[in-house]
């Protein structure tokens, strides 16, 4: 990779990982507030409409984003052609959507969702247009765009969210928050990228990314359809407070790994698409991806499983408790994030999205088979979370094995990349856990806990020269000396 691209990358890296460490402060903190102002129930319902807004978001961005970011010869009016394309499909999704809410929150014995449903789903239009822009920003490393843009649309969309909570809306101010911060993101963005639609629909065009992009439209649904399966039995076997807890449980871990690996992988993936014509590159790009993305996400995830059950108390409140064993298993399916996302990246990146699809197919099938398992013959909340571990764990596997085909990059060979990692992390965290031996305080416990762990984190990496924390280590200084 020559040192312009290795430059550019970095500093894409630095500006993406402050876009998902500001939207994951602002959006931390809302959320914190959101959920002492509000009840377990009401973030149930909310997690029953964000299955069908989530899957829905798929349907609308096709594949073709990612067709935009990985294209080697992509020109404006094609930019203008995915547009009308997934405008065209936003509209017919809404329809179904708001004709069948109804139906929806009878099945679920919600009514309360009917309209809510509806007014949350307008966000398919949004992304529509915003899905171009986060493309061309990303196909241009141009990160520091989006980090404005995120930034401004969380504090606007809590802000207002907050204020709605505390005027007694329920639900509303959950929905409200939602739908704003796609809204502000979306013309924050529109503000930086000069890139507006055209009356253009170069049809020969659209088929050409279409037949990159309805694999990955495929791989995402099945991806998001087995996410959202999870959701949907939860409130139909379950109570929507269960729902709730549940929903809480993953949404902390999973924000802290989206916000670590998000940083990296979309970087990684503009970045691949320059060299993807060289398998000895892409492999290097892959671990240096691997291993940065463990060394931070895995200590990270440890770490909030340990202090948990105060962390919830001081943040959240006792109500929320129940919780906590939940949050503590994600936070192991998220410590595996990495390896996944990395593998899944290259394939993108070398334009092998066929394999792609692939492994999504063999996935889902694995992982029905674990939740079918966990939900109808052992009935069991606290099961079915377990089996989103054991699929985790076997995923790990299946999403790796085509790299060594594609890129010379075994399953063994990632292994032994993460493991340092995952063994100081263990180490540090059963000295950490030790302390609750002392009686002290949630919040002290907290602090004393997240200090210890981190300084026994970083020091036996430091005295060990962990190859993964030295390259961190030199990129920052010299990143901070060109400044």
């Amino acid at each position: 990779m020559d040192s312009g691209l290795k430059k550019k990358t970095i500093t894409s890296l630095f500006w993406k990982l402050f876009e998902q460490g500001g939207a994951a402060a602002i959006t931390l903190i809302v959320q914190i507030v959101m959920a002492r102002l509000l009840a377990p129930a009401e973030f149930g319902l909310l997690a029953i409409m964000l299955v069908f807004v989530n899957l829905g978001n798929v349907i609308v961005q096709s594949g073709l984003n990612t067709a935009i970011v990985q294209g080697a010869d992509i020109e404006d009016d094609d930019c203008s052609t995915v547009f009308w394309m997934c405008l065209a499909i936003s509209f017919v999704l809404y329809a179904i959507v708001f004709f069948f809410s109804p139906a929806i929150a009878g099945f679920y014995r919600m009514p309360q969702i009917i309209w809510p449903l509806r007014i949350l789903t307008l966000i398919f239009f949004i992304n529509a247009y915003n899905s171009i822009q986060e493309a061309i920003v990303a196909r241009g490393l141009q990160f520091r765009k989006t980090f404005r843009a995120t930034v401004v649309a969380g504090i606007v969309s809590g802000g207002v969210g907050i204020t709605a909570a505390l005027l007694g809306s329920g639900l509303w101010a959950l929905v409200v928050q939602q739908l704003l911060y796609q809204l502000c993101k979306c013309i924050v963005l529109a503000s930086q990228v000069a890139w507006k639609p055209r009356m253009v629909m170069n049809v020969a065009r659209g088929r050409h990314m279409m037949a990159f992009g309805w694999k990955l439209l495929a791989s995402g649904l099945l991806d998001q359809g087995y996410q959202s399966i999870s959701d949907l039995i939860i409130g139909k076997l379950f109570t929507d407070v269960d729902l709730g807890l549940v929903s809480q449980g993953k949404k902390y871990p999973q924000a802290l790994g989206v916000t670590l690996d998000g940083a990296i992988q979309p970087v990684m993936l503009s970045a691949v698409a320059h060299v993807q014509k060289s398998a000895h590159e892409v492999k290097r790009l892959a671990r240096r991806a691997l291993k940065t993305s463990t060394l931070l996400i895995v200590p990270a995830m440890t770490l909030f499983a340990v202090v948990a059950e105060p962390l919830v108390l001081v943040l959240l409140g006792e109500q929320w408790l129940p919780c906590v064993p939940y949050l503590q298993m994600y936070c192991f399916v998220y410590a595996l994030l990495p390896i996944h996302t990395t593998n899944l990246q290259v394939l993108n990146g070398v334009g092998r999205s066929d394999l792609f699809l692939l492994l999504e197919v063999i996935k889902v099938v694995v992982s029905l088979v674990i939740l079918g398992f966990t939900a109808f013959v052992l009935g069991n909340l606290h099961a079915i979370v377990a089996g989103y571990v054991l699929n985790g764990i076997v995923c790990t596997f299946i999403n790796a094995f085509p790299s060594k085909r594609v890129i010379g990059y075994s399953y063994s060979e990632q292994i032994r990349d993460i493991c340092p990692a995952f063994i100081l992390s263990a180490i540090s965290a059963a000295i950490a856990y030790s302390l609750t031996a002392f009686e002290l305080p949630a919040f002290s416990m907290v602090c004393l806990q997240s200090a210890v762990m981190l300084s026994i984190y970083v020091i036996v990496a430091r005295a060990l020269r962990i190859e993964a924390f030295m390259y961190l280590l030199n990129t920052v200084k010299d990143h901070i000396i060109r400044k």
